[in-house]
């Protein structure tokens, strides 16, 4: 298996169906095999149902159905660590980047990258759409804090557009303790501790008027980005 292409859900009836049907109008042109999977994070709505009836139409599809909800991070990790593709991907639901853009990151693995990250914030990066700038704002604080606390040498570790080998996967997400809210911080924090290559490659990104983040998150955050100092500190990621 060459590509693996994996969706965390959380009650994304309304999206799911136009963000799958735009992966497999793609990954159905290329010429090399993939497989995509959704993982439903103890969704509430039709998502589980309507994900399964597009199997038909949209190749190598699966679910995986958690009937409880732990987090994106934890859907994230359980479908990374259950694909079998050489190359892994994580995008968002909404379709926010899309497939398409994973073919510019594949040639930086043959250049020895061992971790491809999308970046709204380095030369190259297209916003179609932004954000509100109260959001925007809040995400400048925690970038702050981020490169304040745990330097990851990324100008943006948020965006929900990345690629692993399959040793990089292996590797970090078996340390990943955080689920949440900061759980993109610790997978690269984990990543450099266990000196894996980084490269931030532009994306093009339109932002999604019905995403929300509060500053209860924005706190949250901050809390789970110290506990990675934390585990950093204590050398919980050791080899």
């Amino acid at each position: 298996m060459y590509l693996s292409i994996i969706i965390p859900a959380y009650n994304e009836e309304k999206r799911i169906e136009k963000t799958l049907l735009s992966v497999h109008a793609y990954l159905s042109r290329q010429n090399y095999d993939y497989e995509v999977l959704v993982v439903s994070d103890g969704s509430k709505d039709k998502t589980v149902d309507l994900v399964s009836s597009l199997s038909s139409q949209v190749k190598n599809l699966k679910i995986i159905d958690n009937k409880q909800n732990h987090g994106k991070g934890w859907a994230v990790q359980r479908g990374m660590l259950e694909a079998q593709g050489d190359y892994r991907l994580f995008m968002d639901a909404d379709n926010s980047t899309t497939i398409d853009q994973v073919e510019g990151f594949l040639p930086f693995f043959s250049q020895g990258y061992d971790i491809v990250i999308g970046s709204r914030r380095t030369v190259g990066a297209d916003i179609a759409v932004k954000q509100p700038w109260t959001r925007d704002f809040l995400g400048g604080a925690f970038r702050f804090i981020v490169h304040t606390l745990v330097p990851l040498r990324v100008k943006d570790s948020q965006a929900g557009f990345k690629a692993f080998t399959r040793k990089a996967t292996e590797a970090v997400f078996a340390k990943q303790t955080i689920f949440r809210w900061a759980f993109d911080v610790e997978i690269l924090a984990i990543a450099r501790k266990l000196g894996f290559k980084i490269k931030e490659a532009p994306i093009r990104w339109v932002n999604d008027t019905e995403s929300k983040v509060k500053l209860s998150g924005m706190i949250k955050m901050l809390f789970e980005v110290l506990q990675v100092r934390w585990n950093l500190w204590a050398n919980k990621y050791r080899i």
